[in-house]
């Protein structure tokens, strides 16, 4: 956004952190009174700098849930290629996160399954499917350190 400011910037801090902090305490934090607090609320979620509130879930004891970071590397990188790439990617439930790259790889996806056999069937029957894939690496994340969503 270019006219975001310095009280824009500490919203944001603060909704990072606190996502369902009240309208008046996100005002007293940022010095601001409730109502232009509101009305700058408002346009950060119109221009699309806010796009969307989450609530992070700890995951239930009996869901162990095992997070994959993959890196994929594609045969081409003409737009035709990156798009069917990427629309094929996003009806993948288990991608949780993906991200186009610069460096070796072209995208980095952050996979959630259930465990090693399940990222197996997975890296079978999706992942090596997916449009354009030349190379495929993951890791096995041991514990989040920090997770922020």
């Amino acid at each position: 956004m270019a006219g975001r400011d310095e009280i824009d910037a500490r919203m944001l801090r603060v909704l990072r952190d606190d996502g369902r902090i009240s309208n008046a305490d996100l005002a007293v934090k940022v010095g601001l009174s409730p109502s232009a607090c509101l009305r700058r609320l408002r346009l950060l979620e119109q221009n699309g700098t806010i796009r969307g509130y989450t609530a992070l879930i700890e995951a239930d004891e009996r869901e162990h849930h095992m997070v994959v970071l993959t890196q994929i590397t594609l045969e081409r990188q003409t737009e035709e290629s990156l798009n069917r790439f990427e629309a094929a990617v996003r009806r993948c439930p288990e991608v949780r996160d993906c991200y186009l790259m610069t460096g070796l790889s072209d995208y980095l996806m952050r996979i959630e399954v259930a465990d090693a056999g399940d990222y197996e069937r997975l890296h079978k029957e999706v992942l090596s499917r997916l449009p354009g894939v030349a190379r495929i690496q993951s890791s096995f994340a041991i514990r989040t350190v920090v997770g922020r969503g």
